[in-house]
């Protein structure tokens, strides 16, 4: 039973048949198979076919939310009983927002020495996919944007708050102010991150708040391409200071605070809200609570 749960959960997230059999390692029969016996065990049906998933059924969305609760309760059982027979130890699996991904090391650096059995897995993903990872159980938790756009019902932890700043080459000639307002910002070429990004939100709600708009001369969801851009063309980005700070090393590029208005937005670590969490939920959150604000 937990199988086909999982593999109707997988449906679900994928909205096709073969992605899903892939997703869960088996054949489209096998799985096409299992959710049929799902609806017969039920007695319901689940899912609308035609001569392709045609979405759940009315029934199978409210089975959609007991079966996430049944395999997270069944995945915890199991991680509890393994904890207790080897320590902790299995796979963690995070999502993070680009901005985020330099400043997860605090978590994962500690967490990994006072458990070397532990493996980590970090994806990289808008703060919306995060949070809808969450729900599909593909990822046991994410780092994420705690203030600004709804979470859901999740437990969280303060990490830190980002600080913006506009980077750019030392040769630039805005390198040697103490500061740049949001409005001078936004006159020279950018390079930021795309639409679907929070951070991206948020940094044209900035400029909106200094009466400017954001034209950006490229786009991207990488920070590595944002920054690649920066040292070849000679543009500037805006970035929290926590992200520029592993390109900051060389002396090759530097940033400068933005002011006018002087803007902080917190990130933390978020994780479904479930009593008891499982053991490797626990120590995660224990690390960020010993991290938060260092």
């Amino acid at each position: 039973m937990i199988d086909k749960l999982e593999m109707f959960i997988a449906l679900a997230r994928e909205r096709h048949f073969g992605r899903a059999a892939e997703a869960c390692g088996v054949t489209q029969p096998t799985l096409s198979a299992a959710i049929k016996q799902l609806e017969e065990q039920l007695g319901v049906l689940l899912v609308w076919r035609g001569s392709r998933f045609g979405g759940l059924t009315p029934e199978g969305a409210r089975v959609l939310e007991r079966a996430r609760v049944i395999v997270a309760d069944t995945r915890a059982l199991r991680e509890e009983m393994r904890t207790a027979k080897r320590g902790l130890s299995g796979d963690l699996r995070l999502a993070a927002v680009p901005t985020a991904l330099a400043a997860i090391t605090a978590l994962t650096g500690p967490l990994t020495l006072r458990h070397p059995n532990l493996r980590i897995t970090v994806f990289s993903r808008n703060s919306a996919a995060i949070v809808q990872m969450l729900d599909d159980l593909q990822v046991d938790a994410g780092i994420t944007y705690l203030e600004n756009e709804p979470l859901g019902r999740v437990a969280t932890v303060p990490l830190y708050a980002e600080h913006y700043n506009l980077v750019m080459r030392a040769d630039h000639p805005l390198a040697g102010r103490e500061a740049v307002p949001w409005a001078e910002a936004a006159s020279e070429p950018l390079c930021l991150l795309t639409p679907d990004m929070q951070n991206r939100r948020i940094v044209d709600r900035h400029l909106a708040e200094a009466g400017a708009v954001a034209r950006a001369r490229l786009e991207s969801n990488s920070l590595l391409a944002l920054i690649a851009h920066v040292q070849a063309s000679g543009w500037v980005t805006i970035l929290p200071l926590r992200s520029a700070q592993p390109f900051l090393g060389t002396g090759s590029l530097v940033a400068v605070p933005l002011t006018e208005p002087v803007a902080e937005h917190v990130v933390g670590l978020i994780a479904p809200h479930r009593e008891p969490m499982t053991p490797v939920l626990d120590a995660l959150m224990e690390a960020a609570r010993k991290a938060a604000f260092q």
